[in-house]
């Protein structure tokens, strides 16, 4: 069994997702990562040279792989989830918790990364205010119906968020105890 991380991307997929894989003495691991160890080239670079179906397509690939593993904390891409049969995927190997945040927040941390810019493409708009606000709502619903569990970054450390989602997770068993 995994956990599975999904939201928008700023909203604390690979910090928190390394801090639950480190409480529950697991191992973490990030799809976008992945991709581009796998492609030697940033995600912008992929979308860039090849497109973004050929980009979406590599996702899948390693999230199939990554749905084999066991005991894995998954950061998924932002858009991981978008495609029905990722989230297929997802649903028979684990929980899957959205992590939320506003406009504000997102925009804000997007700011402060000084990679984001360089690895991350601007998919819709052009970035900025208007292309989060878009996906973010085009995203929800996928989101809430893939979602195991909804966990607000907003105005909370990585800290806080992952004591939430280790305390969720170790009551989901019964006795409310992991094997």
């Amino acid at each position: 069994m995994n956990i599975y991380l999904t939201g928008y991307r700023a909203t604390g997929k690979s910090t928190v997702g390394a801090l639950v894989a480190r409480q529950l003495g697991w191992s973490s691991v990030d799809t976008d990562e992945l991709v581009e160890e796998e492609a030697g080239m940033s995600i912008s670079e992929i979308f860039s040279r090849l497109g973004e179906a050929d980009f979406r397509e590599q996702e899948s690939q390693v999230l199939c792989h990554c749905s084999r593993l066991d005991a894995h904390v998954v950061a998924l891409g932002g858009g991981a989830v978008v495609r029905e049969e990722n989230r297929e995927l997802l649903r028979g190997t684990g929980p899957v918790v959205w992590l939320t945040a506003t406009v504000d927040t997102i925009l804000e941390r997007l700011l402060e990364d000084p990679t984001s810019s360089s690895r991350r493409p601007d998919l819709v708009t052009g970035g900025g205010r208007e292309e989060v606000e878009h996906l973010v709502r085009d995203r929800s619903a996928v989101y809430r119906d893939c979602a195991d569990l909804v966990v607000s970054t907003d105005q909370r450390t990585p800290d806080q968020v992952a004591g939430e989602i280790v305390t969720w997770f170790g009551c989901q068993a019964p006795g409310g105890e992991r094997e």
